[in-house]
């Protein structure tokens, strides 16, 4: 008959102990090159939609010619049916990473149908209920469903963009001292972001990809500035910052080396003081920690020995 014995267990602890410790090694390295295989889908599947849309631009101005008088009321029309709303949200949408084409026209229909569907949840639950909700009560509940459905999408949207926007600040100060390491050794803007892009694919994935479509944007379009916008569009923060410097470079003609070394001693000069701020925010927020928890335990032991020996000299006496 087999016993399970201490020997055993110790045998299959240490295995398990072995097979984690293995696994917690080579995850990062699988988990590296998923990464870098994802950064390249994208950025290939980027290309062959700029080459699509190119082509088919060009097949459109093969085949028929508008007038300008009629672009320009196509335009006009157009401009006024989705307005600045539908501009807004699409940009928040591309600095949220969702980079559907149709994705605004779901955020829309979320907007439009989730209130609904709040309302019907909200009068199902009223309805179930043994008690009746007094009119007033029902009005209230009603219209905070509206709100909670309207803005649902919105707030998420906005949290992710806000989440995302932070990430890349985080990281785009030291891929931007890499960019002007490889333009001061005379690689091409070009391949500068493109290079950059593939090194940072391992460590910070979303702004590998928002580099690797630049580059992919500036191989493809013939106007380099639509490409620095559409990138300061997406990233925001210190990306929209760094596009502005590269298009008012390319404008007045100044080095872009130079344009390079001035944005990175300012985020040097921005990170320090980002810093500084939260060492100097340190000690506020460590008050009421220390209070709840470090100053009763102080209290224990400085107190409690002579509790103690109070307690015992009342019992004896």
């Amino acid at each position: 008959m087999f016993g399970i014995t201490s020997e055993l267990i110790i045998i299959l602890i240490s295995a398990l102990a072995a097979a984690a410790s293995f696994a917690a090694f080579a995850f990062p390295f699988l988990q590296r090159s998923e990464k870098k295989e994802h950064y390249r889908s994208t950025i290939e599947k980027k290309k062959k939609d700029l080459f699509i849309s190119a082509r088919e631009g060009n097949n459109k101005k093969a085949e028929k010619t508008v007038s300008a008088k009629d672009s320009v009321a196509t335009f006009f029309k157009v401009q006024q049916f989705a307005g600045e709303f539908g501009e807004k949200v699409r940009v928040q949408l591309l600095q949220a990473g969702i980079r559907d084409p149709m994705a605004p026209i779901f955020y829309l229909g979320a907007q439009a149908g989730l209130p609904i569907l709040f309302i019907l949840i909200s009068m199902l639950v009223m309805s179930a209920g043994e008690k009746e909700v007094a009119s007033s009560t029902q009005f209230f509940i009603l219209i905070g469903a509206v709100f909670a459905g309207f803005f649902l999408p919105r707030l998420i949207i906005k949290n992710k963009a806000i989440k995302r926007i932070e990430d890349l600040n985080m990281t785009f100060p030291d891929a931007l001292d890499m960019m002007l390491i490889c333009v001061q050794g005379g690689i091409g803007l070009e391949q500068a972001v493109d290079r950059i892009a593939e090194e940072t694919s391992e460590h910070s994935p979303v702004l590998a990809e928002e580099l690797g479509i630049l580059s992919a944007e500036m191989a493809m379009l013939a106007d380099r500035r639509a490409a620095l916008t559409d990138f300061g569009r997406r990233v925001g923060g210190y990306g929209k910052s760094f596009a502005t410097a590269l298009i008012q470079a390319e404008q007045y003609g100044t080095s872009v080396s130079q344009a390079l070394r001035v944005m990175a001693s300012e985020l040097r000069e921005i990170r320090m003081a980002n810093a500084e701020q939260k060492a100097a925010s340190l000690p506020p927020k460590l008050t009421v920690p220390m209070i709840l928890f470090f100053l009763p335990a102080l209290f224990i032991i400085i107190l409690g020995p002579a509790g103690i020996e109070a307690s015992n000299s009342g019992v004896g006496g």
